[in-house]
């Protein structure tokens, strides 16, 4: 069998069996078709080391989609002559796909950020629970794990100092800033979490309306409806991005990225470097808007 035989073997596999698009096929076709021009040599004469020198070439010419879009389709296309048994070797079986960049989070703005937790009125049992919750989230950076196994022993008030049980059960003291403790002691105080029924049958700080441990998916619930209430798009919003949004503003009014890990509880400082990237992005945006030259042409 023919090279080009191959390849049509391959193609009718890929509709006839995984029912792909014509679309699909064509991009197949295309990707298979640009490493055989380049090759111009026999499907059996390809080894491991042609792949590799391939990938350098379009990683020089290509964007890294296309590169990672490519390299798939080999892998794919000599998987099956291998498994077929048209080729007597898979050349690509240790080609891998460059590793996808890691999408940078998406911080709220420190005045978006105000206004969601200042649209909180803490007038009944609800709203306080509320708005120390959003406090917590944001003064502290706590995963919201974290913040929904808090126990009312884990306060200290008179140190100012939250302790956090993270992954892997690792326990590590957080400071709590004057905002964050009034709201805990507004909620902790009268009209607020005693009021809510069955409340003092555990310990949890955080409680739902029947007075049970709040759970991960009524923080979500909290945070969708007070984004809503506050006119912010709620795609914009959740837990997480209160943590990613805590990171951003402390490094963008320049805290040492190692005191930033340690609130964080993050393992790796390469972890916490993703918000520097961040905060960098964001100084950029700014630079590029408000420098007088930065916007003149050259």
């Amino acid at each position: 069998m023919d090279d080009e035989d191959r390849v049509r073997e391959y193609l009718q596999w890929l509709a006839v069996e995984r029912g792909r698009s014509r679309a699909t096929l064509e991009a197949y076709r295309r990707d298979v078709r640009q490493f055989r021009e380049w090759w111009n040599r026999p499907l059996d004469e390809v080894g491991p080391d042609t792949l590799e020198e391939f990938a350098l070439v379009l990683r020089a010419r290509c964007a890294p989609a296309s590169v990672a879009r490519c390299l798939s389709s080999l892998r794919g296309f000599f998987s099956f002559l291998r498994d077929e048994r048209l080729l007597a070797s898979n050349p690509a079986e240790r080609l891998h796909p460059p590793a996808r960049r890691r999408s940078l989070p998406k911080p709220l703005s420190e005045s978006d950020i105000s206004l969601l937790i200042e649209s909180v009125l803490p007038d009944d049992p609800v709203g306080r629970r509320d708005r120390a919750l959003l406090e917590l989230l944001y003064g502290t950076g706590v995963r919201v794990s974290e913040a929904t196994g808090v126990n009312l022993s884990d306060l200290d008030f008179d140190e100012d100092l939250l302790r956090v049980t993270g992954k892997g059960d690792k326990q590590r003291l957080v400071p709590l800033s004057s905002l964050v403790q009034r709201a805990l002691r507004d909620y902790l105080g009268p009209g607020g979490r005693s009021n809510f029924p069955g409340a003092q049958r555990h310990q949890r700080l955080f409680v739902n309306q029947r007075g049970g441990p709040l759970s991960r998916q009524g923080v979500d619930l909290i945070i969708a409806h007070r984004a809503l209430y506050a006119g912010i798009d709620r795609s914009r919003v959740s837990a997480h991005v209160f943590r990613h949004s805590c990171a951003t503003h402390m490094i963008n009014h320049g805290a040492d990225i190692r005191v930033v890990q340690e609130l964080l509880g993050h393992a790796s400082i390469s972890t916490t470097q993703t918000y520097t990237a961040v905060a960098l992005s964001t100084l950029s945006d700014v630079y590029a808007h408000a420098h007088p030259r930065a916007q003149e042409r050259t």
